[in-house]
């Protein structure tokens, strides 16, 4: 039975006005549930909940067994260095240094080695030796998902992460994500506008009317 790595009760938050309120949400090992929704619904805000970024007003995240809210900073930061993944639209990669110092940075941090295999898979292994600066938005996009990966996290939260690619390397960086939960008991949330993107994962949300509803199937 696939263990329960994700579990959330009783979700609300707003900010000038309620963004959405009483959601519940479980996510076990190997799975990869979509989030899809109109700008302005929460999509983005709950993805920060589940990854420990943002308290909501009312009800309980659990990650791997622990009450997030019950933990100290020290034990927060731990989590989110060792066991959780965030890929954001934006890089937040180091301009100044090497597309690998950039991986390496992330590795020692979680007591981890580089993956040569996932470096051939996202097409960025000849790249290592050049800075930031030098390469595509596209190429980019793909180092802080190898920076990520590299941690090997047992949750993947990911904002939008292929809202800047063309739709080849999009599908790409996606089969990279879900071959790599399959392979590490991990687990997936992801958050796009990209039904084409969602239709790969094999649970799909949308966040609407201040509700988180399950869908039997993209249309």
């Amino acid at each position: 039975m696939s263990k329960t790595l994700l579990n959330a009760s009783n979700i609300a938050h707003s900010f000038d006005y309620q963004l959405f309120s009483n959601i519940d949400f479980d996510l076990k090992e190997k799975e990869s549930i979509a989030i899809v929704g109109r700008s302005g619904s929460g999509k983005s805000t709950l993805l920060h909940i589940f990854s420990t970024f943002i308290k909501p007003d009312e009800g309980r995240v659990t990650l791997f067994d622990q009450n997030i809210y019950n933990l100290s900073e020290t034990k927060i930061e731990d989590l989110r260095r060792h066991e959780l993944g965030i890929i954001f639209q934006a890089h937040y990669l180091f301009k100044g240094m090497s597309t690998l110092m950039n991986i390496e940075i992330a590795t020692l941090l979680s007591n981890e080695t580089i993956d040569n295999n996932l470096l051939e898979r996202l097409e960025i292994k000849e790249l290592m030796q050049q800075k930031i600066g030098e390469l595509s938005g596209g190429q980019q996009q793909r180092v802080s998902i190898a920076r990520v990966l590299s941690k090997r996290p047992k949750i993947i939260f990911a904002d939008e992460p292929t809202g800047n690619l063309d739709k080849e390397t999009a599908k790409l960086v996606m089969d990279v994500l879900l071959e790599y939960i399959e392979k590490e008991n991990a687990a997936l949330v992801l958050v796009t506008h990209d039904e084409e993107m969602a239709r790969l994962c094999n649970k799909h949300f949308s966040l609407e009317q201040k509700e988180l509803k399950e869908l039997k199937e993209l249309v």
